[in-house]
């Protein structure tokens, strides 16, 4: 994929993909014609898993084989037809405001950034948002030139770089450290080594501009940067082209988006003072997040909006992050119960999070043990039946992929070929995840000691 964030000349200018008015589905009926297959979805596969419980039934009795199959097939099932429905009935809604012109802020929390930091300013000098942007750098107890290097950034490209800083190690603390420095009614948070496309803070504001009063922020789309580099990080692209962007495509569909990521969000300033900044946790933007929720607020996605981040390339950076991403799920689940969210969407969303350790404990510790198994030529977990979760799958990916594929057009970028990344996402990428999600969940539970980095 291209990240330089210019137009590809080769390419002609499209607008997005929209379905005519009159065909417009309200957001309530979508909801319940997603249940209504996914209900369908569901009881067709406990009728074609008869011979599977009685069969796994007679080997360790009947309730164990239900914990098992209800975590390996009905609820995923369930979730995965819910959002394939969702997918297809999904129409973003037009920008009321297309070039907005208000004042914005950008936040960029960093520790040791020198040699990215420039960079990450300069494609905020290319935007063609028509507005003034400042940015503010919290220098967060680095030991190397970050701030010089902002600084110096700064007066290259002819932005208003603003360097504070804040001497106790976490991210919460340097965000906060910032508040009282805006001066803008948005902000928006940028991490230290994510580029912009060149039109993304003009999509994100005009989402925020165009959304009804008691929407308090919008998640951008965050993409690989990195994709040319190793397996994992061209696995990892089809998870954020496909994977992490499907979902928040459903969450956003539903006003619900679970997660405003600090690595490309807008936030209203107000709404982020009101439940008292970003949290001391693990997932901050995850529970500043659900805060947001729990106020009766609603979080919009824009896929328009197009940040580049940088993934981890080495197991041992992929399992620290993806791990901490599941702790700072669980975190969110303590500060309020999905049952406690006051809209019946949230609700719904939430809940899904709420049931993912037992899927992935279950995935972990059964489906993997019954792959093997399948390989010697016990079939008891894993076999034929087991298979037919792929069409689902595939068909979750290629409607996803087809609204991506606008989303590229319309941003003048190319979809990059990465065939071998596709399969290791489409074929193993669960291994990882699932064993990768436990570990985190156990970290919080055991309140293990916090790793950012």
């Amino acid at each position: 994929m291209r990240v330089d964030g210019l137009p590809n000349k080769n390419r002609k200018s499209t607008k997005p993909f929209m379905l005519p008015k009159d065909k417009y589905i309200p957001i309530r009926k979508k909801f319940y014609y997603s249940h209504a297959f996914a209900l369908g979805w569901m009881l067709f596969s406990i009728w074609f898993s008869i011979p599977w419980v009685i069969d796994l039934g007679g080997l360790v009795s009947v309730p164990v084989a239900l914990f098992v199959i209800v975590g390996l097939s009905y609820i995923p099932g369930y979730m995965n037809a819910f959002m394939v429905s969702s997918l297809l009935l999904d129409r973003q809604p037009a920008l009321k405001v297309t070039h907005p012109a208000e004042e914005i802020t950008i936040l960029i929390a960093c520790r040791n950034e020198e040699n990215g930091i420039g960079e990450t300013i300069r494609y905020i000098s290319l935007q063609d948002y028509q507005g003034p942007i400042s940015i503010i750098v919290i220098d967060n107890h680095s030991t190397d030139r970050t701030a010089e290097k902002a600084l110096e950034a700064g007066s290259d490209y002819n932005v208003n770089v603003k360097v504070i800083e804040e001497a106790k190690p976490g991210k919460n603390f340097a965000l906060n450290a910032a508040i009282p420095h805006v001066e803008t009614k948005w902000m928006i948070t940028l991490d230290a080594d994510t580029l912009l496309h060149k039109s993304a803070v003009r999509y994100i504001v005009a989402r925020m501009l165009s959304a009804p009063h008691d929407v308090c922020a919008v998640a951008g789309a965050v993409l690989v940067r990195n994709s040319r580099g190793r397996l994992l990080a061209r696995t990892q692209e089809w998870d954020y082209f496909l994977g992490i962007a499907s979902i928040k495509r459903l969450q956003g569909l539903f006003q619900g988006t679970l997660v405003a990521q600090g690595a490309f969000s807008i936030y209203k300033k107000e709404a982020v003072a009101q439940v008292g900044g970003w949290p001391d946790a693990i997932g901050e933007d995850i529970v500043l997040t659900w805060r947001f929720l729990g106020n009766g607020w609603k979080v919009y996605f824009e896929p328009l909006a197009v940040a580049f981040t940088e993934v981890p390339e080495t197991f041992t950076h992929f399992f620290r992050q993806r791990s901490r991403w599941a702790r700072g799920m669980i975190e969110a689940l303590k500060v309020i119960k999905p049952w406690q969210q006051p809209l019946a969407y949230t609700k719904y969303l939430t809940g899904c999070n709420f049931v993912m350790p037992y899927i992935d404990i279950v995935y972990t510790f059964v489906w993997l043990p019954g792959l093997v198994l399948a390989f010697f030529g016990y079939y008891w977990i894993v076999g034929m039946t087991t298979l037919l979760v792929l069409p689902l799958t595939l068909l979750q990916n290629s409607v996803l992929y087809r609204y991506q594929r606008n989303v590229f057009r319309v941003l003048e970028l190319r979809i990059r070929k990465n065939v071998l990344g596709f399969f290791a996402y489409v074929l193993f990428y669960q291994f990882l995840m699932s064993p990768v999600s436990v570990w985190g969940y156990f970290q919080e539970v055991f309140r293990a000691k916090r790793i950012w980095k």
